[in-house]
């Protein structure tokens, strides 16, 4: 894919044909990579050529054996100015695989300036901003590029909220094969964490050590190995939790029955980060698929099947200052017949009434009757339990030689629910990074103070991040006392 998107037809602009070499020149260019047959189809699609069928199961084999980088699956039209490459890097993308890296990629250069150009035409576009989504992978040097261009936002647009949701892939945890590495990787998450949270409203950390062994793949058959299969899972999450935004809001009187619960980013923020606690950090849970209803109930306990995407979180925390914003949609009935967005809401609000553990301080619910389409690419990561519409069925089947794995051949679409919440139960989270750079970057004597000098970080930059991620551990745990002190 071009740098230059593939929105609009792009012809590279002619040489100015200013001569500034006179001596011999020659050209090494690599081979293009070669079109997987999901692309292959699209692009024999889009120029209306029919020289050979291509099956569907052959495009969903080609995919599961063949996806390398994200552009083997996307078939999104990208607009010139919304991707842009980064220059003058002599490493591979192993190498570029820390906080300071990052930082100062941008700040030698003048590519930073460029990235917020281009910020900015987007900004011009709106009517009205709700607030800025944004992601990265924060596992890399791309940490660094985020944080300077979220100082750019920060500074030009101060009103402007961002929700930023910090994701890594579980190929990571499996990187850290010595010492050394865990070492510079923990001061990694450490910066990187204090960083980007101090530049954002409201943080989502995303990426499970290992999604295949976890509680939301109940239902699913994921290879860990295959960023591929691990993205979808937490791409549907994070589509699933923006729904409220893109929902029309009715006033305060009206009602529909199509949709309940709409509100805009700025609203969630405010919500999850602006309340009680001061807590800034939020946890992202998941149920694909949730149950589904039998009368008024759910077979199974809706909450209960919400589990953590986030890493390194507490299990069955009785907060009571909690605070969570809950997305259902394309919940289904008995006989895969859909539910109303009221009966769901019904169901909902019973199960927090006879719910074991400790109601949230304040919850808010939005229900949609639209399913998580599932088509081609999406890739073969359901089990067997899970049916044509997203229903569980009751027994595996039986067919002989039917796959471990089912994908959009077999599955078509299904309900989903997510959950954003403030809680206490992300405290391991944020004590384990002040651990780490208390005890590798602080402390006398500290191991990997080198390192944070390599990175550019001064002795008070260091401390800075320190009592920046200890204010935030108060901030949930007042009684513990986690004064710089205990580092002398």
């Amino acid at each position: 894919m071009s740098s230059r998107g593939t929105l609009y037809n792009h012809n590279p602009s002619p040489s100015s044909g200013v001569a500034t070499w006179t001596g011999n020149v020659s050209t090494q260019a690599s081979e293009p990579h070669k079109k997987n047959l999901f692309l292959q189809r699209l692009y024999d699609e889009g120029h209306e050529i029919n020289e050979s069928e291509i099956l569907d199961t052959d495009v969903v084999k080609s995919l599961e054996d063949g996806v390398q980088y994200w552009t083997d699956f996307s078939k999104v039209h990208y607009h010139p100015q919304s991707l842009f490459e980064l220059n003058g890097l002599w490493m591979d993308p192993k190498q570029f695989n820390n906080y300071g890296i990052g930082r100062n990629t941008v700040s030698e250069g003048l590519q930073g300036d460029e990235i917020n150009e281009r910020l900015r035409f987007f900004m011009e576009e709106c009517d009205h901003v709700q607030g800025i989504q944004f992601m990265v992978d924060d596992s890399g040097g791309f940490s660094g590029v985020a944080a300077s261009l979220l100082e750019n936002i920060a500074d030009e647009y101060t009103n402007v909220p961002v929700l930023l949701f910090s994701v890594r892939s579980p190929n990571y945890y499996n990187t850290l094969t010595s010492r050394k590495l865990s070492i510079t990787s923990n001061l990694h998450d450490a910066v990187s964490f204090s960083a980007l949270s101090s530049l954002c409203k409201l943080i989502v950390p995303v990426g499970l050590p290992s999604l295949n062994e976890s509680r939301v793949s109940q239902y699913l058959n994921v290879e860990d190995v295959k960023l591929y299969q691990s993205s979808a899972v937490y791409a549907s999450a994070i589509h699933s939790i923006n729904l409220p935004f893109r929902m029309k809001k009715m006033g305060p009187t009206g009602e529909s029955s199509n949709e309940s619960g709409a509100m805009d980013l700025y609203e969630c923020i405010r919500m999850l980060a602006g309340q009680g606690m001061q807590n800034t950090v939020a946890i992202l849970d998941a149920a694909m698929p949730p149950p589904s209803m039998t009368g008024k109930r759910f077979q199974q306990p809706l909450l209960g099947n919400l589990h953590p995407l986030t890493p390194e979180t507490a299990h069955d925390v009785d907060d009571l200052q909690a605070i969570e914003t809950l997305m259902v949609h394309g919940v289904l009935g008995a006989g895969e017949k859909e539910v109303s967005v009221s009966e769901v809401r019904e169901a909902v609000e019973t199960e927090y009434e006879n719910t074991s553990s400790t109601r949230p301080r304040f919850s808010h619910l939005s229900v949609s009757p639209c399913p998580l389409p599932i088509p081609l690419p999406f890739p073969s990561i359901f089990n067997n339990l899970v049916g044509r519409r997203g229903d569980l069925l009751s027994n595996c089947p039986t067919v002989s030689g039917s796959p471990s794995r089912r994908g959009p051949l077999d599955v078509h679409s299904i309900p989903m629910a997510a959950r954003l919440r403030s809680t206490t139960a992300v405290l391991p989270f944020l004590e384990n990074r002040l651990g780490y750079i208390r005890k590798f970057g602080i402390e006398r004597g500290s191991i990997g103070a080198n390192v944070l000098t390599s990175w550019g970080f001064g002795r008070e930059e260091i401390e800075d991040i320190g009592e920046n991620l200890s204010k935030m551990v108060l901030s949930l745990n007042p009684q513990q006392d986690y004064s710089s002190d205990d580092s002398d």
